[in-house]
């Protein structure tokens, strides 16, 4: 079983950053013929969970929602099973409560994730709300 545990949500002001971190436990999550995608997600009040960010576990290109692209970006650091979404030039309307997900074992050469049905796997979520 996947336990991602999700961590450095906070309130910060318009143009800030932040720093998500999801620890991943539970798996290997990468190995002959198979690894697994890691993403977030963001829900804001009144409105659907949104894709945001993916990335495959190693060696992945990241593919980003065309209203973060250049402001975030979804490192993750295999070493430690940690994935992280470092948010930059902060606005108002990023303002939502922030999961990470873990779609797998798949192909490596598969179509990449970007809707929530394909995910199997969350965490916790954490609040992020940028002030104006």
């Amino acid at each position: 079983q996947v336990q991602l545990v999700e961590s450095g949500g906070g309130l910060v002001q318009a143009g800030g950053s932040l720093r998500l971190s999801c620890a991943a436990s539970g798996r290997t999550f990468s190995g002959y013929g198979s690894t697994y995608y890691m993403a977030c997600f963001r829900q804001a009040p009144g409105k659907e969970r949104e894709f945001v960010a993916v990335i495959r576990w190693i060696g992945g290109t990241p593919y980003y929602v065309d209203s973060v692209k250049g402001r975030f970006t979804i490192p993750i650091d295999n070493a430690k099973n940690t994935l992280y979404l470092q948010m930059n030039s902060l606005k108002p309307k990023d303002t939502a409560v922030y999961y990470c997900a873990a779609h797998g074992p798949v192909s490596p050469f598969g179509t990449v994730p970007t809707t929530r049905d394909k995910y199997d796997y969350w965490g916790q979520g954490t609040q992020v709300t940028v002030s104006s």
